[in-house]
């Protein structure tokens, strides 16, 4: 299963959310299979998403759109974000 990992600072979490949450739709269009969100338990502003994604190709391209930048301006995210892509080699139990 292909990964994206992002990790950003947002200048508040309660009006960061409901703009990730209406770019939902554009996300599953571009091949988005869903994500889990965290934050640092010390810093409630600093965000990891891992997101599940149908490929790493439809991942690297969403991205680089411009609708994706746009997004990350308007929900107030203000350091330059951390991305990964990811593969899943193994699970293991502890």
């Amino acid at each position: 299963m292909p990964y994206m990992l992002i990790r950003h600072k947002v200048k508040d979490y309660a009006k960061w959310k409901p703009v990730h949450d209406e770019h939902a739709a554009n996300r599953k269009v571009a091949g988005s299979k869903g994500a889990r969100l965290f934050r640092k338990a010390n810093d409630p502003d600093e965000l990891v998403i891992l997101f599940e994604w149908d490929s790493l190709d439809n991942a690297k391209k969403f991205v680089k759109s411009e609708d994706f930048k746009k997004r990350m301006e308007m929900a107030g995210v203000f350091d330059q974000p951390d991305i990964y892509f990811l593969e899943e080699i193994e699970q293991t139990s502890a």
